[in-house]
């Protein structure tokens, strides 16, 4: 995935003010962290959900997440973001849930089989079933 477009991000930290960020935009753990981010970007660039309905499933998903114990340090929040991100691609229709449990899965057994360091390939062997 490409650089992410800094006015997207701008918008996006506008519109959703809980995004981790310094003074020179969001800020990111992780490199899944960002993709998300950059998913979510490209698809409410394409019309797909608004920021305030966005705003509204994260806001769900980490209310959802602190009712189940999560402790609301912050550590967290991505993983949040990932579960609104899939929550709406299933229901605008993008991908149904199974397929996005299916490539879950696959992504976690292609994760295991890599070395650390090495970046992660996908491979038809990981879609077990």
């Amino acid at each position: 995935m490409g650089a992410i477009d800094p006015a997207a991000a701008r918008r996006a930290t506008e519109a959703v003010p809980s995004i981790p960020r310094d003074a020179e935009g969001p800020v990111f753990k992780e490199p899944w962290e960002a993709q998300a981010f950059a998913m979510a970007l490209a698809l409410h660039e394409r019309g797909v959900f608004t920021w305030p309905e966005w705003a509204t499933t994260l806001g769900d998903e980490i209310k959802r997440a602190q009712t189940a114990g999560d402790p609301d340090t912050g550590e967290t929040y991505y993983h949040h973001w990932l579960n609104a991100l899939e929550r709406l691609v299933a229901e605008k229709g993008l991908a149904e849930r199974a397929t996005l449990a299916r490539y879950h899965d696959a992504w976690d057994h292609a994760a295991d089989r890599t070395p650390h360091g090495t970046p992660i390939e996908l491979r038809p062997e990981d879609f077990r079933d």
